[in-house]
């Protein structure tokens, strides 16, 4: 793969082909497992897994992919790679499960510990958002031309709009939010959270509970090249492909 260029179309229907097969389960009775972790696993998160895994390495078959749904990839294997595919297949099952429609496909292209690119695919509401670095983010949706976005100055006097997690409420996040000036919040699932800012609907999104790497890699890179800012409480962005997946706390800027 050369390391300068994406198949965006390429990804793109990828994404679309694993939604299309979500939206199939979508309407039925779900069949669900529950992961070690007490998670839900659908038959919709493998189907996308399937699909996604298959395809991208047809695409880019240098370019390894840790995924959601095939974690157990050794360190001492992972530490060498200089880049990755890193995919979520089903971000937001528990929403999947209250058919809500706010649930995504993550899929991040990683590049020396950075998402370099990410697609985040929202298929009940038929709607895809990309970003690359350096060339910008955008959003389409419902069959219609694909337009650019980004992020919206803050209106400090006003106060700003947050989103939260719908399914993950934290004490941590209520107290952090107690020290700003909030004029709306908005509950959102999944990765949505991230697009809503990279699109200007929203300014903050803190995250002060627990996240992995394929929860957030793809909305970074959408949020970060549509001119916003996801940044660890210390103030660092955050990192890809670490020995432990987990993620530290954060905070995504739209200004």
């Amino acid at each position: 793969m050369n390391s300068e260029y994406v198949a965006t179309d390429a990804v793109l229907a990828l994404v679309r082909q694993a939604g299309a097969a979500i939206m199939d389960i979508y309407g039925g009775e779900h069949a669900v497992e529950f992961k070690a972790d007490r998670s839900p696993l659908t038959a919709a998160d493998k189907a996308s897994h399937t699909i996604i895994a298959a395809g991208l390495k047809a695409l880019t078959p240098a370019v390894p992919v840790l995924s959601e749904e095939g974690r157990d990839i050794p360190y001492a294997e992972r530490r060498n790679w200089d880049q990755l595919w890193l995919v979520d297949p089903l971000d937001g099952t528990k929403e999947f499960l209250k058919r809500n429609g706010e649930f995504t496909i993550n899929v991040a292209l990683i590049r020396e510990g950075r998402p370099f690119f990410g697609v985040v695919g929202v298929p009940a509401q038929d709607r895809l958002y990309w970003g690359e670095t350096g060339k910008g983010s955008w959003l389409a949706e419902q069959g219609r031309t694909p337009q650019p976005i980004a992020v919206r100055p803050a209106d400090r006097e006003r106060g700003l709009t947050v989103v939260q997690s719908r399914s993950h409420p934290s004490p941590e996040t209520a107290e952090y939010l107690a020290k700003i000036k909030v004029a709306e919040a908005v509950e959102v699932g999944s990765a949505l959270k991230f697009c809503i800012i990279a699109e200007g609907r929203a300014d903050l999104y803190p995250r002060l509970g627990p996240t992995m790497e394929w929860d957030t890699a793809a909305g970074q890179a959408v949020v970060e090249a549509a001119g916003g800012r996801v940044m660890s409480l210390d103030g660092a962005s955050l990192r890809y492909n670490k020995e432990d997946l987990l993620n530290p706390h954060f905070v995504v800027s739209g200004f």
